[in-house]
């Protein structure tokens, strides 16, 4: 079962503008900690942080017509800053896991993270699209099992 744990974005960071963000040493070094952790486990698939939403756009759909829209967005507890995606046994196993995430703000401080598991493509119906992506996966195009 795979999970992916998501930082919630804060609006001190979406307002960071300098030539580049530099995490709080402590901060780091926990989440540095932690990383090795899920490593040693063998749990850890993947992690990294995204730059502000200034950094980034959107796409919006209306039928045919794609509209791109830069970015800042508002609403920064809603934006992502980054995450981590790890592969356990159970929904348990991420959710201990998930409790010993480091606060990514710092201790003390408000902060969020989401968790929520994967689709796996057991998880549909056998179909021609499906096969297509296990095709996929097994030439390491993507990776879903």
């Amino acid at each position: 079962m795979r999970y992916l744990i998501m930082v919630k974005s804060t609006p001190a960071f979406e307002a960071e503008t300098g030539t580049g963000f530099q995490p709080d040493p402590t901060v780091f070094a926990d989440m540095a900690a932690f990383h090795e952790d899920l490593a040693r486990a063998g749990v850890l698939l993947d992690a990294n942080g995204l730059k502000p939403s200034r950094a980034g756009w959107r796409v919006h759909y209306d039928g045919e017509r794609r509209t791109v829209i830069d970015g800042p967005f508002t609403e920064a507890k809603e934006l992502v800053a980054g995450y981590t995606l790890i592969q356990v046994a159970s929904r348990e196993e991420a959710m201990e896991w998930a409790r010993r995430f480091p606060n990514p703000v710092g201790a003390g401080q408000p902060a969020e993270i989401e968790v929520r598991e994967l689709f796996e493509l057991d998880d549909f119906a056998p179909s021609a699209e499906v096969e297509r992506f296990r095709e996929l996966a097994a030439s390491k195009s993507i990776g879903s099992k």
